[in-house]
């Protein structure tokens, strides 16, 4: 964890024992990698990886300590690796660091940071939706935070707008979580009217309607009543 801390400090003194750790680290991550790529099954991989990322935790909490910015093939990889596990909230401690100093992925991904992030967490969102498990809103929410300003392919920032919609949605049927919801469900339709949306948007279109349908006559049951006006004429004006 020091010597992550050390990693980009502006201190020959230390330059030596730091190229020797981050060296160490890398040769640590090759290895993992090697193990991995001799893995066929997804499953048994992510099993393989959750019992491998503790031993990465010291040098995470050290870099993130340190906030010097340095390029880091450890660091990104193990972003990945962190959606990949379902440790979402560590994944995203790690972009957000990432993205605020400009770090890359290693060329194998061949695709952005931000784009990587973007994709990898509305994926695992949607699948645990389809799953019927619970989808984390704060998580999907934090990940467009992070990516918005960012450039990527609309068809990826499509499906990130859908999962944080499908998110809301399963929070409830309030007007308010609805009209959230049906907000991202259109603007993903927008950005790409092939990512599935269609029969949300018009579900929850209907849930809406049906709420203010029965919202209308409720207000105007409870609206007071207005006095009425006299009528024109009377007594001693015929």
């Amino acid at each position: 964890r020091n010597l992550a801390v050390l990693q980009g400090a502006a201190n020959p003194q230390f330059d030596h024992q730091r190229a020797n750790a981050s060296e160490l680290q890398l040769m640590q991550l090759a290895e993992h990698r090697r193990t991995l790529k001799g893995t066929e099954s997804i499953e048994r991989k992510i099993e393989l990886k959750h019992k491998l990322l503790p031993e990465y935790d010291a040098w995470i909490d050290g870099s993130l300590a340190a906030d010097h910015g340095a390029q880091d093939e450890v660091l990104t990889t193990l972003l990945v690796w962190h959606i990949d596990c379902a440790s979402y909230d560590r994944a995203l401690q790690i972009a957000e660091y990432a993205l605020r100093h400009g770090l890359v992925l290693p060329d194998r991904y061949e695709r952005s940071l931000a784009c990587v992030l973007a994709e990898e967490i509305a994926d695992a969102q949607l699948k645990a939706h389809d799953a019927g498990q619970l989808i984390e809103l704060t998580t999907v929410h934090r990940a467009i935070e992070l990516t918005d300003a960012h450039d990527m392919p609309d068809e990826v920032r499509a499906k990130l707008l859908k999962a944080r919609g499908i998110a809301r949605l399963g929070k409830g049927d309030g007007y308010a979580i609805l009209t959230a919801a049906l907000t991202d469900l259109r603007r993903a339709h927008v950005l790409h009217d092939k990512c599935g949306v269609k029969k949300l948007i018009e579900v929850t279109e209907r849930k809406l309607k049906k709420i203010t349908d029965t919202a209308a006559p409720q207000a105007a049951a409870s609206a007071p009543s207005v006095p009425r006006e006299p009528e024109a004429g009377g007594q001693g004006d015929s």
